[in-house]
């Protein structure tokens, strides 16, 4: 009998082991924040003391941390830095610190998003097949790197915000095919190094219905490999209020979850600064949706840039106060 309970324990302990990443991911991307502090930048806590940002973080109930990687960036503090050593160096200190974390290839030198998808000025020459080995090769080459130093991500992101493709003009969601060959040649790199990373396609304004279907139906015709559908979600942009464009998010996810039986995330949240009561119901309407996704579908939010200060950083959709410390509207992820 006490051999039966033994590995009935040992069983839910293997069993409980095995979900424990599986929860609901409340996070955020901060790659600004080693160059905030290299700056200078001060952090407070709600007390007013100085503190670290991460631990700032945590107390709100932020347990992933969403990286940016560039291929070859420059050093401005706002639009570079970045690099595969960069994100490294980083990612221990996170993973010291007990941070889930998850990787966002631009695949360029800076910025990639729906307006620009320029590529690295290394791969600029390259021909379609040399470019999917540098693809294959650069996303490996981090991945593994950073499993060697023992702090494997959980999630990677192919691309950022990529309706309109990647690596243009051979990337382009108007040769859908050559995407889709891109997109799977990082999910190969990506499996190559460890099989339960789970591989994420990302596409900006989760609340645009027309624009979801059609590039999540040709990502399926395509038959390109992913485990995730990452989505942004940002009224600010569209010029509307969340309470505006949150039922379209929720029938969208719903939708993508029963048609494709993927998980969800809202890989990229935010509102305005200085409307802090705003931003916080935007915030916790955001959770409930993502929560709301049939099946248990809906896996986490992140929020893009929440220490960014605007007097650092210009952006005024990060979610931290003139005085330096965090913004009340955070208090949506300690209670969601």
């Amino acid at each position: 009998m006490k051999k039966i309970i033994s590995i009935l324990l040992i069983t839910i302990s293997l069993f409980s082991f095995g979900q424990k990443k599986s929860k609901f991911a409340k996070g955020a991307d901060i790659s600004w924040l080693p160059q905030m502090e290299a700056t200078g930048y001060q952090f407070y806590n709600e007390k007013g003391e100085r503190d670290d940002a991460l631990n700032i973080l945590k107390s709100k109930g932020m347990d992933a941390i969403r990286l940016r990687v560039f291929v070859n960036p420059n050093d401005d503090r706002g639009s570079g830095h970045c690099s595969k050593d960069e994100t490294i160096a980083f990612a221990k200190k996170l993973h010291k610190m007990g941070f889930r974390l998850m990787i966002d290839f631009h695949y360029s030198d800076s910025w990639a998003d729906p307006n620009k998808q320029y590529k690295p000025k290394a791969w600029e020459n390259l021909n379609f097949t040399d470019l999917k080995k540098a693809v294959y090769d650069h996303t490996y080459d981090v991945i593994a790197a950073m499993k060697k130093e023992n702090i494997t991500p959980e999630w990677v992101q192919i691309g950022n915000e990529i309706p309109n493709g990647i690596l243009w003009p051979d990337g382009h969601s108007k040769n859908f095919k050559n995407l889709g060959e891109l997109l799977n040649v990082g999910y190969n790199a990506v499996k190559a190094v460890d099989k339960k990373i789970k591989v994420i396609v990302h596409i900006d304004e989760g609340n645009n219905t027309e624009k979801i279907t059609w590039f999540y139906k040709n990502v399926a015709e395509q038959k390109v490999k992913y485990d995730v559908i990452g989505l942004s979600y940002y009224p600010f942009w569209i010029k509307k209020d969340w309470t505006e464009t949150i039922d379209d998010l929720q029938k969208n996810m719903n939708y993508l979850a029963k048609t494709y039986k993927k998980q969800i995330m809202i890989v990229e949240v935010g509102g305005e600064d200085y409307k802090v009561e705003n931003t916080k119901n935007l915030l916790e309407a955001t959770f409930k949706a993502v929560r709301n996704v049939p099946n248990k579908m809906g896996t986490g939010v992140f929020y893009w840039e929440p220490q960014g200060a605007k007097s650092w950083s210009g952006y005024g959709l990060s979610a931290w106060l003139e005085n330096g410390q965090p913004s009340p509207a955070l208090d949506a992820f300690k209670e969601n």
